[in-house]
């Protein structure tokens, strides 16, 4: 969506469906400025998520990962089918804004579920995501690009839609859950709430005790058929079985197979995160500050260049590569993106502690600032050493958002990991928020001034 930022804002002369890229310009003389500034469309693409992001912990753990699915891939088809099908600026914004909603609940919802994996799975997720970018980037760049396949925008919207057929595949076919995951049953409506999982160890521990016995179970009586308490003991049953088995499950860590370390009694706690009350959210919430500021700081500086100054900043055929200035801004977007999927795949390699987080910030700013007096004065003489300092930005961005996450799995005690790791994901999206309120004046003060 961002990548299509400017063609979302020309929707009006025809910006989605005629392939709007110029031809480069022989020689720069004056600034050609939108009226609205690309910030307008990182708003709509992030105010709906950090609403989401915001709210969510007080309530998401009741919903099933299973259903929050759903819902993102929903989401996803309806953002694209939204914006391609536009032909006003206001009907393309609310496709963004769609997937926004979408974005801000898959993000809050997939970290959380990392947090019952092994911290491996963090780094995955973060490539995974950085590779999502450069993926979704680079397609509509190429789809879109004169030199290349040419199409318009609207179709390359519109081949989109494979983007979220492959990922509800890949959730539902592919991934293979815990088995303490609590999982939806479409036919029976009530194991669309999750089960308090306080009473689930509960469960679990009576359910281990008697298996340990030589005694039968006992039948369960008529107060214990609800769906949600059956729930509980098939996941403890799930458990108890993989733990038994010597096979090894994928993407889990030793703690779940040697269960006596936390509990002898009971298989099913050793990945179960603990239930909290809504104080005992707020409480927690303090330490999580420390993660918090620099990641917001990262996000506000790097995403003010990528919406508030990139639009701004065009090089003429020779020093461009010959391509136009809108091409120029969607390659931008795609350095951008794989600046952040190298330093997001790389936390493996290169792990920095917690201490260096604020430092990544400090860089980030200084390279905000430095694009800002670029797009004021123009001092570089060609397009790839700008390219080149996008790189380094998204490679800032990447490290920053990975290491904050590995640290926060790594200190951040079991029964608070999923809450945790769910609220701190609000803080690139809240950097992000301040970066559009701000580029949108920046835009028109630089705009206003002569070349």
């Amino acid at each position: 969506m961002l990548s299509a930022a400017k063609d979302i804002l020309d929707t009006e002369s025809g910006g989605i469906s005629k392939n709007g890229t110029h031809a480069c310009r022989e020689e720069i003389i004056d600034r050609q400025c939108q009226q609205l500034s690309t910030g307008a469309v990182l708003l709509a693409d992030i105010i709906p998520a950090l609403v989401v992001k915001v709210t969510a912990p007080l309530y998401i753990q009741m919903i099933p990962f299973g259903l929050r699915h759903f819902l993102v891939v929903m989401a996803q088809m309806l953002s694209f089918v939204l914006v391609a099908s536009s032909s006003n600026v206001k009907m393309a914004l609310l496709g963004v804004i769609v997937a926004s909603w979408g974005s801000g609940l898959g993000e809050i919802s997939y970290l959380a579920l990392a947090s019952y994996f092994d911290s491996k799975v963090v780094s995955m997720w973060s490539s995974g995501t950085g590779g999502a970018g450069i993926i979704g980037a680079m397609t509509y760049a190429v789809l879109t690009d004169p030199l290349m396949l040419h199409f318009t925008p609207r179709i390359a919207l519109y081949c989109m839609l494979i983007i979220p057929m492959i990922f509800a595949y890949t959730f539902w076919f592919l991934l293979q859950l815990p088995p303490t995951v609590h999982r939806v049953e479409v036919c029976k409506l009530r194991t669309y709430i999750v089960p308090k999982k306080t009473d689930c160890i509960n469960r679990s521990r009576r359910l281990s005790a008697s298996s340990e016995s030589d005694i039968e179970r006992p039948l369960l009586d008529e107060a214990d058929e609800d769906v949600a308490d059956e729930d509980c003991i098939n996941r403890s049953r799930r458990l108890s079985a993989s733990s038994e088995s010597d096979i090894e499950r994928p993407l889990l860590d030793e703690a779940d197979e040697d269960v006596a370390d936390e509990d002898a009694t009971s298989p099913f706690t050793s990945r179960l995160q603990r239930g909290m009350t809504i104080f005992e959210k707020l409480k927690a919430v303090t330490p999580l500050f420390k993660y918090m500021i620099p990641l917001i700081i990262v996000y506000f500086a790097e995403y003010f260049i990528n919406q508030g100054l990139l639009e701004l900043l065009e090089f003429d055929c020779s020093h461009g590569f010959n391509i136009g200035p809108q091409s120029q801004y969607r390659w931008y977007q795609v350095l951008y993106q794989v600046g952040v999927f190298v330093s997001r795949s790389s936390s493996d390699i290169i792990a920095l502690p917690g201490e260096v987080l604020p430092l990544l910030a400090l860089l980030q700013v200084l390279n905000a600032t430095v694009l800002y007096f670029e797009a004021l004065n123009r001092f570089m003489s060609h397009i790839l050493l700008l390219m080149c300092v996008i790189v380094y930005e998204g490679l800032l961005g990447g490290a920053s958002y990975v290491n904050t996450f590995r640290v926060i799995h790594e200190e951040v005690p079991a029964d608070r990991k999923e809450f945790s790791m769910g609220f701190v994901s609000i803080s690139d999206t809240f950097g992000i928020l301040l970066a559009g309120f701000t580029a949108i004046p920046v835009h028109n003060i630089i705009c206003e001034q002569p070349l």
